[in-house]
């Protein structure tokens, strides 16, 4: 039975007979009870296996009273900085402050400070001193190796070290968790816990059994080589069922990664996600405009975890791993019940996913053994042979949740995967999306047309979303609807040159495309990219990248996906000439862009422009698709789940 909200003050410890918590969570995020907010997980978690455990969420910083008020735990104290790795919660792409935090009340900014996860456990450190701490979370997770920080552009050691914490938590954490509160209600010392599956500590020694030693922080400082290289193993050894225990020497001291923890069992995933959730924001941020961030999870319901698709910009394969695995027909259905239950619910389910949403299974049956392959990719450069496509038991799960008294319309928000819609023998699947499952648009993600752009970022050719695109619009006509593909886009991704970004120019216009939001590439810690942006090396294949660095190239490359504007004209027209690509400044259909009357460039300067708008006409659009159908343009802000 649910016994409500967790302890957030004294009193509420007091109401619950308590005079002492055995755990103490520290969360940047504001505290909402939902399974879609890793502190409200773990907290559970615990609770389930009868520890008391209290939440302090986005404490005031500037001292360690705050830490305090609900007094000193009994096994230790753990911190998070919240969903979303603090720096990335706090700057855009292009370093600039964000004015909201949608995990803040009343989506106010500043309520966490820099580099979260260090600064808490600092302050844990001041008021409890020699305590347990245990850290986890995105931040925690991705930071946990030597890392190229684009925020000071240069190789940060392990968060471990600058936190000063005793044990890291990598990847989902329910497992570890557990393990770790056995080990220390036993009366074992934190320091004796060095061995768990999913955890890293520091060691004074590297004669670690069974391990491999890569490149040390000092040399990933030091030389772009190396870091790559470690990059490389630590990728390849994100293996929880034959992975090796990394070690990496930070200064005389090892940072020891232990190989993943094995993902859920479906019985266990289960379990998770049916703990007595409140579901809500606590009630004290009412007064304060509330929690935006639980408008998009609300009435939406995780199905899966982890995601095979590898793209080489998303951080999934490095936290929640390359195996999926999901949850039973029966929980996902009396998940769905309680919506129904909700007094604001008006019929409609808002999502039923996770990373990739039509990612319902593991890729192979040699994953449930072995893991995912260590150099090969299961839908990249194509699909795997051993690859299992099968989306049937996907369908019949939507089926039941559409039929349930009370709901009008089960959607699909979180992304698909098109190139495994694709290979699918059984074209079922994709009439059921278009008949059943969108709201008039599906958002996908081909991300970029340039096949050389694609490669690095570890997607599938262009030509593999033109067959997807037309055969999408085929299904809609023929059951006839008017539906249309939103497709996200990024630019100054490695590997993009200009020329590139141009191409991708050409091709909105040629297919009446004109975004309101296009995403930079973001360099964030963890990733296959950021190491490319940092090193100009592709870790994985050891080739040379060209990475646009220079602010007014990514500039350039952003103006151009939005070449229509008024306001990006002279940007554009200035990375044209700077492309050698004049031609498309002119009145023909076939210009991105049409002259200024006083044929002046941004800076004021006059340029001369070859007058072969005409003679190059045909090879602006050499590299024609079939048209794709524009419909409302806007690009959503949502979450990144499916890329």
């Amino acid at each position: 039975m649910n016994k409500g909200f967790l302890p957030v003050t004294r009193q509420d410890m007091a109401d619950r007979g308590w005079d002492e918590l055995d755990f103490l969570y520290i969360v940047g995020d504001a505290y909402v009870d939902h399974p879609s907010f890793g502190h409200a997980i773990i907290s559970r978690v615990l609770e389930a296996n009868g520890y008391r455990v209290g939440i302090i969420a986005q404490p005031d910083w500037h001292s360690a009273d705050d830490f305090k008020k609900l007094g000193r735990p009994r096994l230790a104290v753990l911190v998070s900085a919240g969903n979303i790795d603090s720096m990335v919660n706090h700057y855009t792409a292009a370093k600039k402050p964000r004015r909201e935090d949608f995990y803040s009340p009343g989506k106010k900014a500043g309520l966490r400070p820099d580099r979260a996860t260090i600064v808490y456990c600092n302050r844990v450190r001041e008021a409890f001193g020699d305590i347990p701490i245990l850290i986890g979370g995105v931040e925690a997770s991705l930071r946990r190796f030597a890392h190229y920080d684009y925020w000071d552009d240069k190789v940060r050691r392990s968060i471990l070290f600058d936190s000063r914490a005793d044990i890291l938590m990598y990847g989902m954490g329910e497992r570890q968790i557990v393990e770790i509160a056995e080990c220390l209600a036993s009366g074992m010392a934190v320091d004796e816990i060095t061995y768990i599956k999913g955890t890293c500590v520091i060691s004074k020694t590297d004669d670690i059994y069974d391990s491999i030693k890569i490149p040390s922080f000092g040399e990933c400082q030091s030389d772009k080589e190396a870091y790559a290289a470690a990059c490389r193993i630590q990728t390849e050894e994100q293996n929880a069922y034959i992975g090796k225990t990394l070690v990496q020497e930070h200064f005389g001291r090892f940072l020891v990664q232990n190989p993943p923890a094995e993902p859920l069992s479906r019985e266990e995933l289960d379990k998770v996600y049916e703990l007595p959730y409140m579901r809500e924001p606590h009630p004290m941020y009412e007064k304060m405009g509330g929690i935006a961030a639980i408008d998009e999870v609300r009435f939406s319901i995780t199905s899966s975890r982890g995601c095979f698709g590898g793209c080489n910009f998303c951080a999934l394969s490095f936290h929640q791993g390359r195996v999926v695995t999901s949850r039973s027909h029966e929980s996902i259905l009396r998940e769905a019940k309680l919506l129904v239950k909700h007094p604001d619910f008006k019929g409609y389910i808002h999502d039923v996913g996770g990373p990739t949403a039509n990612f319902r299974r593991s890729a192979c049956d040699k994953q449930l053994k072995t893991g995912a392959c260590k150099n090969k990719q299961c839908l990249f450069p194509k699909p795997c042979s051993n690859l299992v496509c099968d989306h049937k038991e996907y369908i019949s799960l939507l089926k039941k949740l559409r039929s349930l008294d009370g709901v009008k319309k089960v959607f699909i928000r979180s992304g698909i995967r098109f190139d495994y819609v694709m290979h699918d023998k059984n074209g079922t699947f994709l009439r059921e999306l278009c008949e059943h499952h969108i709201s008039g648009q599906l958002k996908v993600a081909p991300e970029h047309i340039s096949d050389n752009v694609l490669k690095h970022m570890g997607k599938p050719q262009n030509s593999v979303y033109e067959r997807f695109s037309e055969k999408f619009y085929n299904t809609t006509e023929k059951i006839g609807k008017k539906q249309y593909l939103i497709p996200y886009l990024m630019s100054s991704h490695p590997g993009s040159t200009l020329n590139d970004a141009i191409e991708l120019a050409l091709y909105l216009k040629r297919n009446g495309l004109n975004p309101e939001q296009v995403q930079d590439f973001y360099p964030t810690p963890g990733t296959v990219s950021t190491c490319m942006y940092y090193t100009g090396i592709n870790p994985i294949t050891n080739e040379k990248v060209y990475v646009p660095k220079s602010q007014k190239e990514k500039a350039m490359q952003r103006a151009l996906l939005q070449f229509a504007r008024p306001e990006n004209r002279r940007i554009v027209e200035e990375a044209l000439v700077v492309a050698g690509r004049e031609e498309l400044v002119g009145f023909d259909k076939d210009c991105l862009i049409r002259p200024y009357n006083d044929r002046r460039n941004s800076n004021g300067k006059d340029f001369k422009r070859k007058d072969s708008v005409r003679q190059n006409k045909g090879r602006v659009g050499s590299r024609g698709t079939k048209t794709e159908r524009s419909g409302n343009k806007r690009r959503s802000g949502g979450n990144n789940r499916g890329r």
